[in-house]
């Protein structure tokens, strides 16, 4: 059995310190694509800024955008399916401004020693493949797969991690280059056990007919 641990787990106790937040917004007519849209605009431009600033303290901004950005994910997914506002839009827009939004605010690290392209393209293509697999699972009739680990939370926690470090010390340690494998790895399990849980329900299902 594969690991399968993920800070994704918390979220139905974020989505319930959250839901007064959802509510208000529905009330003054807020939608998830809007909310869904503006995310994605914000982390690009905080990508945009962390690459040209030239400043380290700049990544201050990353774990404090990256805490938010996982709010707003889930502010716009329980608008969405409490407030009536789920459509097909929404469902394209969910998973491909995640994937440009995760790509927008890992491509930064390319400039941050001791990584570079290699590493950090790693990540953001298994990152991206990562979600086709989650998201696959309602191809053939299952649930969107949300199974770790290093799925979308962990990995904002990792990198959000790393942008307060480079924030306050100016700098990453020699042996900060294993994190990025070390994530690409866990990434890899990730995918398996995606597609893996997916096939299992889908023979369950099958099962039950």
């Amino acid at each position: 059995m594969l690991p399968k641990l993920s800070i994704y787990a918390l979220k139905p106790a974020f989505q319930r310190l959250l839901r007064p937040i959802v509510v208000r917004c529905a009330a003054v007519g807020i939608t998830a694509n809007t909310v869904t849209l503006s995310t994605m605009l914000a982390s690009c431009l905080l990508g945009v800024l962390l690459l040209v600033a030239g400043q380290t303290e700049v990544f201050l901004l990353l774990p404090l955008w990256m805490f938010l950005r996982m709010a707003l994910n889930a502010i716009d997914g329980m608008l969405a399916r409490e407030h009536g506002q789920q459509s097909r839009l929404g469902a394209y827009l969910n998973e491909l401004c995640d994937l440009i939004s995760d790509a927008a605010l890992y491509l930064p690290f390319v400039c941050v020693p001791p990584f570079g392209w290699g590493s950090i393209a790693s990540v953001i293509f298994l990152a991206t493949i990562s979600e086709m697999a989650g998201a696959l699972g309602t191809s053939i009739g299952n649930a969107r797969r949300y199974d770790g680990p290093m799925g979308k939370s962990d990995r904002a926690a990792v990198f959000g991690g790393l942008g307060l470090a480079l924030g306050l010390q100016g700098t990453l340690p020699d042996w900060s280059f294993w994190i990025m494998p070390l994530v690409a790895v866990l990434i890899a399990l990730n995918i398996i056990n995606r597609v893996r849980g997916g096939l299992s329900n889908t023979t369950i299902a099958e099962r039950s007919r």
